[in-house]
């Protein structure tokens, strides 16, 4: 029988181990992860092989006075990201959110995963990824082991070959360790849950908490030595992922909206992940869609995953910004130390502020550009918590948080211009960004388009709530080389608009 959460009881490790330092590293090259050719070329000629583990309610900002040698070489030896989770009204931080998410690479406003219950889950339209695996080729071997019933029971659905638990986290570990040495698994997902249970007991600040962080740590050694000591190792490509479905609060919980319990991260070792590298724009929703690329299955535009390859990923003209970002000027609650705004646009892009009155706050006078961390936390509860589309460093208009400083008369009046994209005439184009355009007041957003310096026309209007990443066609009228898109947002002591991930295509 499994444990109810509230009665788990951590299981502490007294052995002495030096603690290591969180590797330094600087930021991943432009255009993503970086693998030689050759090594590239070998990894593939390997049979693929994928291991995520998860580790319940691990705070990732814990790490740096934890024991985790095995988790702090896998950060040497691979990528680590940081991220920050929805929190409500999206779903709270709680852990039927949390793994639902990791599972499918899909947010909760898709799954509609928004407790423990998974009441109204839609697992039917938005499976995990080990299903999808077994849909694409059903010789694939997948295997679940979980502490916690809902991951083998729930998350991860009837289509997975095995699925197994563990009435304790050393149960579950001995399971997955036995199995992965003795039996051919191609992709294998383990859930260890204790981390979670002493967050709950004691919280991110109390020695108990690093105890099982250290205890956890020491099974993701054991997981990674099966893997090693398997006897077909060297004819295999494996790639190895760590992450977490939320955090915890220094006093002990989840479920709210704080940076603790919404921050979490993705620790990746495998073919193209370049050691050492730190990226701030992968999110966890981008696992699912990681694993199934490592097995060659394509994600079918259908599916409307919302997660993406992670070697797929590169920045955009809005994460250049990233270096020259500001500490807070009129966002006193925020941390004097915390860099994570500018109000100057990237090359080629342009703000015009000409009908924007003087005044109000200054970090949010006119499009700004932000980090989730900054933006998020300078009022938190508003919603700006649902803006998890939005990668690293994204565009914004808030014209309420704008307002809470005195400014001249008239409403927030701002527009966003792109630089010129080539396009050809005659031809369709497909604009494509992510948008959380939320209204809470009086407020417009259009985005509009012009062809070779004429004059704007509508492409897009938006006066009710939309949170998606929104792919437009347009006609591009015979002749034309060139085009630019505008983004203007009013409002009156409204909400927001946020935009990312801009491209012009055809």
């Amino acid at each position: 029988m499994h444990l109810p959460r509230s009665l788990r009881t951590v299981l502490a490790c007294t052995a002495a181990a030096a603690v290591l330092p969180l590797v330094a590293s600087a930021p991943a090259a432009a255009g993503g992860e970086k693998q030689s050719s050759a090594g590239t070329t070998a990894a593939a000629a390997k049979r693929p092989k994928s291991l995520v583990i998860g580790i319940d309610g691990a705070t990732f900002d814990a790490f740096a006075k934890a024991r985790m040698p095995h988790v702090k070489k896998l950060m040497a030896n691979g990528m680590t990201a940081t991220g920050y989770l929805y929190a409500d009204p999206m779903a709270p931080t709680s852990s039927g959110p949390g793994w639902s998410t990791i599972a499918t690479g899909a947010w909760p406003d898709r799954h509609k995963v928004v407790d423990n219950a998974f009441t109204g889950a839609r697992f039917d339209l938005h499976p995990d990824y080990a299903t999808r695996l077994e849909n694409a080729d059903p010789s694939l071997d997948t295997l679940v082991v979980g502490t916690w019933g809902p991951i083998r029971d729930t998350v991860f659905g009837p289509a997975v070959d095995t699925r197994l638990g563990g009435v304790s986290d050393a149960d579950t570990t001995a399971t997955a360790v036995s199995r992965l040495r003795n039996t051919d698994a191609d992709a294998v997902f383990v859930h260890l849950d204790e981390v979670d249970g002493a967050g709950h007991s004691y919280g991110t600040g109390h020695q108990a908490y690093l105890d099982a962080l250290y205890a956890a740590d020491t099974r993701v050694g054991r997981l990674l030595g099966a893997v090693r000591a398997r006897t077909t190792y060297a004819d295999e490509n494996w790639q190895v992922i760590v992450t977490a479905d939320h955090g915890h609060t220094p006093g002990g919980g989840h479920g709210g909206n704080t940076p603790d319990e919404r921050r979490t991260f993705v620790i990746a070792k495998g073919a193209g992940f370049a050691p050492g590298s730190v990226r701030h724009d992968v999110k966890v929703t981008d696992i699912a869609p990681t694993v199934l690329t490592h097995f060659g299955v394509a994600a079918d535009p259908a599916w409307q995953l919302d997660g993406k390859p992670i070697g797929s990923l590169a920045p955009d003209a809005f994460d250049a910004l990233r270096p020259v970002l500001n500490t807070r000027v009129d966002e006193l609650a925020l941390s004097s130390a915390l860099k994570g705004w500018t109000t100057t646009a990237p090359g080629g892009w342009t703000v015009d502020n000409s009908a924007m009155p003087a005044g109000g706050v200054t970090e949010w006078r006119g499009w700004s550009f932000a980090t989730d961390e900054f933006w998020s936390n300078a009022e938190p509860g508003q919603a700006r918590e649902t803006n998890v589309r939005a990668r690293d460093v994204f565009a914004v208009a808030d014209s309420d948080e704008w307002d809470d400083k005195p400014h001249g008369d008239g409403p927030f009046d701002s527009t966003l211009i792109s630089p010129a994209f080539a396009v050809t005439g005659g031809a369709t184009a497909t604009v494509s960004y992510a948008t959380n355009y939320r209204v809470d007041g009086p407020q417009t957003g259009d985005v509009l388009i012009s062809f070779d310096g004429g004059p704007a026309q509508l492409l897009r209007s938006y006066r009710e709530d939309r949170n998606a990443f929104e792919e437009l066609a347009v006609a591009v009228p015979a002749g034309v080389t060139g085009a630019r898109l505008s983004f203007r947002y009013t409002g009156t002591n409204s909400a927001f608009w946020t935009i990312d991930q801009v491209t012009l295509t055809h």
